[in-house]
């Protein structure tokens, strides 16, 4: 004969057993609707990568005071405005390594953005456009000093903006989105620059 108390024990531990096992199984369904939701939300192909496209840069040369063309094959987004930015990025890269010709630190990191819009003063139905750059405050802290470097890093800028998107003919120029007084106490940023002022000095490499 067992035990009224037994019985009842076992009736406790069959009953928490049960409901043991329904709690294992609903965290299992949980679980599995979980990893199912995340491949549902994982990307079905490899996400489009820019074509490689050749660019040309305006270099300039502290040296000479020149703007030399480089090539350059870099891959580029369609919108005009990222591609400008991806160029101008790879502009200041050349800047930032050793021994640069024009050295400036920051690298692509000095420009944040590249806005396009209609040039002023362009006539009805014209195609020439506005530029407007841009820079990191970072970039202009670090700005060497001097009426001539600093305007050798106007011009290749826009240079390089015209040399690859020629229906840029005008450049203005920001400072984390705010209109600054000058470069590094000399370049003047309050103006528009014309890009037809950029014109690249002869001779230029491949790369």
């Amino acid at each position: 004969m067992i035990p009224r108390y037994q019985k009842i024990l076992f009736a406790v531990l069959l009953v928490a057993a049960l409901a043991m096992a329904g709690v294992l199984w609903h965290l299992r369904q949980r679980a599995h609707e979980r990893l199912l939701e995340g491949q549902d939300s994982a990307p079905t192909k490899a996400p489009q990568v820019a074509p490689t496209e050749q660019a040309i840069l305006l270099v300039a040369n502290d040296a000479d005071g020149s703007l030399l063309t480089q090539a350059r094959s870099l891959p580029l987004p369609a919108d005009p405005g990222a591609r400008a930015r991806v160029i101008l990025g790879n502009l200041l890269d050349v800047y930032a390594v050793p021994d640069a010709a024009h050295p400036v630190a920051g690298g692509a990191a000095g420009i944040a953005q590249v806005f396009l819009m209609p040039a002023a003063g362009a006539k009805s139905g014209s195609s020439d456009e506005l530029a407007v750059v841009n820079l990191s405050s970072g970039f202009v802290a670090s700005h060497p000093s001097g009426l001539e470097t600093e305007t050798l890093t106007v011009l290749s800028i826009c240079g390089t903006l015209h040399a690859n998107l020629p229906q840029i003919k005008q450049v203005r120029f920001l400072v984390d989105g705010q209109e600054r007084p000058n470069l590094a106490g000399h370049a003047d940023l309050t103006r528009t620059y014309l890009t037809s002022d950029a014109a690249p000095t002869t001779g230029g490499s491949d790369q």
